[in-house]
């Protein structure tokens, strides 16, 4: 398989922004203070670190094989260690690290959707959906945390 200038851009692209979210998740598991949310985090920061690796097998002409039927953000069920009336400091921290995940999650995805479009092999293509459909799926998680754990 030979990529475009373009198409090797883009995958540079969404690779740096891999490697950026598996360094993030690397160093909020550090900084969570639940278990549940620490554990949440290494298992995303080695799902991140995943797609660092798929997207290098493109740029080195291989595409790797995906799961387009994942369903680990609707399975997923984090069990609650905080309470409705709990206003602790480790609380409103570990509620602004799945936040700020949250965000992540949603811009990450997004440049996955726009950047399906410019490749022509369907393998990439059907690669870089599976991507989007794990980081929607990383989203959802965090949000699934958040409510158990009644965070805003």
């Amino acid at each position: 398989m030979v990529l475009t200038e373009k198409e090797t851009a883009a995958l540079k692209d969404l690779q740096s922004q891999e490697k950026i979210c598996a360094k993030k998740y690397e160093k909020y598991s550090q900084q969570a203070k639940d278990p549940e949310l620490k554990n949440l985090f290494e298992t995303i920061q080695k799902e991140e670190q995943k797609h660092y690796e798929s997207l290098g097998q493109v740029l080195n002409g291989t595409v790797p094989d995906c799961d387009c039927n994942d369903s680990k953000g609707k399975d997923y069920t984090p069990k609650a260690t905080y309470m409705s009336d709990d206003n602790s400091e480790d609380k409103m921290n570990d509620s602004f690290l799945a936040t700020d995940c949250i965000g992540t999650e949603k811009l990450v995805s997004s440049e996955y959707n726009t950047d399906v479009f410019v490749f022509g092999e369907p393998g990439v293509r059907k690669l870089l959906a599976d991507i989007q459909v794990e980081e929607q799926n990383h989203a959802e998680m965090l949000y699934k945390y958040k409510t158990v754990n009644r965070m805003s």
